[in-house]
């Protein structure tokens, strides 16, 4: 397998530090203190249920929808859009899901459809319902791929990540869940060729978080956005305010026949599929601009900006006074 268009060079102080972590967690490490609920042995005779359900959205890209929740013991954490796209020589996935055994669903699923190798592991951001699944593809022969920034994002935040995710959906759902951090990291834009068939990778700057990376799909001309682009479910803010605008804007410009977005249907078509976010963060921004022209607090901000987009959305009071809170921090020093 190749790298169209990959460029060679030595790899930064972050870059190599990313490396050796990875390998270190190849060969039984943790990645962090206490950042595994399970090893590898006791991850090798889990039970992890039938093969995760997936829909075939455009030739070759399948998709598992998630479920449009809080993460819980109903669920097992498994609320994000997940899947892979079979090239002519072998597997991407693009994120794995919010467990070791999600993950291994999403494997059972890759096996039903093709023998071929799964060569890549795109994740899309640091979040746990996106990564934890990583596991269940580690092994050689296997790039995990991901935004310059995720190292660092993983770092900071996986081990709470691990121990907050089994508080919320229980430890039996997380069993075998460890960190497995990037092989190769984004710093622009990266073209992998599954033989025959192109995906390019651009890591984009702040939005949603600070570690969004994008991945479409040539052949069919499919989005994957991961959570840049939420459907059904609230879009939830981890980043900067104003580049999810601006984002999500550039994003509309970008031609493609559809998206897989984060959260919500398994596809949707685009551009048209980014016009309600737009319009919520919009909303978001100008009414805390107005609350902070106002005099009003903090406090007061998050209990009303934006809740005139209340409708059409899932989870709103779950998630909309903490993007406030995150978008108020922000915008009080323009």
């Amino acid at each position: 397998m190749t790298a169209l268009g990959r460029k060679r060079r030595k790899p930064s102080g972050l870059e190599a530090a990313a490396i050796l972590v990875a390998a270190a967690v190849r060969a039984g490490a943790a990645f962090l203190p206490g950042a595994g609920l399970a090893d590898s042995a006791q991850a090798g005779t889990l039970q992890c249920g039938p093969p995760a359900v997936v829909s075939e959205v455009a030739p070759g890209v399948f998709v598992r929808q998630g479920a449009v929740a809080m993460p819980d013991g109903d669920n097992r954490g498994a609320i994000a859009n997940i899947g892979f796209v079979i090239g002519a020589e072998g597997v991407a996935v693009i994120d794995t899901g919010g467990s070791y055994c999600d993950g291994m669903g999403l494997k059972a699923a890759i096996r039903a459809r093709t023998a071929l190798p799964v060569t890549y592991v795109i994740n899309t951001h640091v979040h746990p319902d996106h990564i934890f699944g990583n596991a269940a593809f580690a092994g050689e022969g296997v790039s995990f791929v991901a935004h310059r920034n995720l190292p660092r994002a993983l770092g900071e935040r996986g081990e709470h990540g691990l121990q907050s995710y089994a508080e919320q959906v229980g430890p039996e759902a997380m069993q075998g869940t460890k960190i497995i951090p990037p092989t190769e990291l984004v710093t622009d834009t990266l073209r992998l060729d599954l033989g025959g068939r192109a995906l390019v990778l651009i890591a984009r700057p702040a939005a949603h978080t600070d570690a969004d990376l994008t991945v479409f799909d040539e052949a069919t001309a499919t989005l994957w956005t991961g959570d840049l682009i939420f459907l059904d479910h609230i879009p939830v803010l981890d980043g900067s305010l104003k580049g999810w605008l601006a984002l999500t804007a550039a994003l509309m410009q970008q031609p493609a026949a559809r998206i897989v977005p984060g959260h919500g249907p398994p596809s949707a078509p685009w551009p048209e599929a980014g016009e309600k976010q737009l319009r919520y963060l919009q909303r978001l921004a100008e009414d805390l601009r107005g609350a902070i022209r106002a005099g009003k607090s903090i406090s007061e901000a998050a209990a009303v900006c934006g809740t005139g987009e209340k409708d059409g959305w899932q989870l709103f009071g779950a998630y909309n006074s903490r993007n406030a809170l995150t978008g108020f921090a922000e915008l009080e020093w323009d």
